[in-house]
């Protein structure tokens, strides 16, 4: 890796401040400022547009042309099998200007998009919603200060207010690349913009913040705070249970021969509330673990759960519940904050984590004498199980740490 970072350095001019890029990952790039290795995060911006009623039309006719010509597109090339966006662009860039009115940069990123996205599987044709995001770039979207933007149509460019929070207007000056128009169901505009933002410096953590992950307490730390899932729950129970008195109903006007279009509609607009209040639920979790990790000067240590729901069984009153844990969102959330923060990230080995002694080392499933107590069987030892699972993991954290992470970053420095 050093040796092709190297190479590509001495071929590229002294004067730029930024003289390579190395693609390292989905998320994460490498630059190279004069001698010294820098790591970027990229993270999506979400900043609201106010268009009027006119601008509105505009822009959804050109999101609703813009998908029209991709899944048109995307069928010639599963026609074709051809998946090359050089070729794709010199068999068909004309007609997707002549057939749906698409400016010049629109048609080549309609073309890029099919293009990557019938690459990925081959066997399947691409299907485009009639909404679906449409993507902008810097030559078919500009801003205008810190509260406008000018977008594309089919009719020209329209210049859109918008707002942002106080999140995204500190990495608003980190924006770079392509953005997504987006509308939401209810109506609602967005923008979602790419910033590349700077990771900070690992600190040298010494101690670990252990958390267990689980269905009844979201998450507990190895400092005996427990995140309880009584909120969560009590949501998903109320909207099963509206959703189920809705269905019912729409089944009992359908047998009267009627049309349960105001069902439907409410059916429609409950959808996606449980998992926004569950997502946010996760960013608060994740939120003051971090702060608490850079308070204390510690990292985080959580459990390796990827595959959990292949490996159990669950009992049909329990599917919809496993169904709905959203672990792998939370540990996505503490990763991405902590790389903010500095703060590193281990994942550890989970088993065994909840019927070892912490004081003692003696395994045994009898330690476990109920979902939430443990007593070891051996030294006596009494704490709550899902404490000992977050104090074992963030003891296997540290030693993970001193054998791998510590030496890795001693040879980087």
């Amino acid at each position: 890796m050093r040796e092709q970072i190297a190479r590509r350095f001495r071929r590229l001019p002294p004067t730029p401040a930024v003289h390579a890029q190395l693609s390292l990952s989905g998320d994460r790039f490498e630059r190279i400022h004069g001698f010294r290795l820098a790591t970027y995060m990229k993270l999506t911006l979400q900043i609201q547009l106010f268009p009027d009623k006119e601008q509105a039309g505009l822009l959804q006719l050109t999101m609703e042309r813009f998908n029209e010509a991709r899944s048109w597109l995307a069928a010639q090339a599963y026609e074709l099998g051809v998946a090359n966006k050089v070729k794709l662009q010199q068999l068909f860039y004309y007609d997707l200007r002549e057939k749906f009115g698409l400016s010049a940069q629109m048609a080549a990123l309609c073309i890029r998009h099919v293009g990557g996205t019938y690459n990925r599987d081959k066997n399947i044709k691409p299907v485009f919603r009639k909404h679906a995001a449409m993507p902008y770039d810097s030559r078919i979207m500009s801003f205008k200060g810190v509260d406008r933007v000018s977008l594309l149509t089919l009719e020209g460019r329209v210049i859109v207010p918008f707002v942002m929070g106080k999140y995204q207007h500190e990495r608003f000056s980190l924006a770079k690349g392509q953005s997504d128009l987006v509308r939401r169901k209810d109506g609602k505009w967005f923008l979602l913009v790419t910033a590349d933002v700077p990771d900070k410096t690992p600190i040298r953590a010494t101690d670990f913040i252990g958390v267990d992950l689980g269905v009844v307490n979201i998450a507990t730390d190895s400092d005996g705070e427990v995140y309880t899932s009584d909120k969560v729950e009590g949501v998903r129970q109320h909207y099963r249970r509206t959703r189920r008195s809705l269905q019912q109903k729409a089944t009992e006007q359908k047998r009267s021969g009627k049309r349960p279009k105001n069902v439907r509609r409410k059916l429609k607009g409950l959808s996606g509330r449980e998992r926004r209040f569950k997502a946010d639920t996760n960013h608060c979790i994740s939120k003051k673990l971090v702060e608490k990790a850079t308070g204390t000067n510690r990292g985080i240590a959580l459990e390796e759960l990827t595959g959990i729901r292949d490996r159990t069984r669950f009992r049909k009153a329990q599917r919809d519940k496993m169904s709905k844990w959203s672990f792998a969102e939370l540990r996505g959330f503490v990763e991405y904050k902590a790389r903010l923060a500095g703060v590193p990230v281990v994942a550890v080995d989970p088993r065994n984590t909840s019927r070892t002694c912490p004081e003692c080392g003696h395994i045994d499933k009898g330690n476990r004498l109920v979902r939430g107590i443990f007593l070891c069987r051996q030294c006596g030892h009494f704490d709550h199980a899902d404490v000992v699972g977050a104090t074992n993991i963030a003891s296997a954290a540290k030693v993970a740490w001193r054998e791998v992470a510590e030496p890795q970053l001693e040879r980087a420095a």
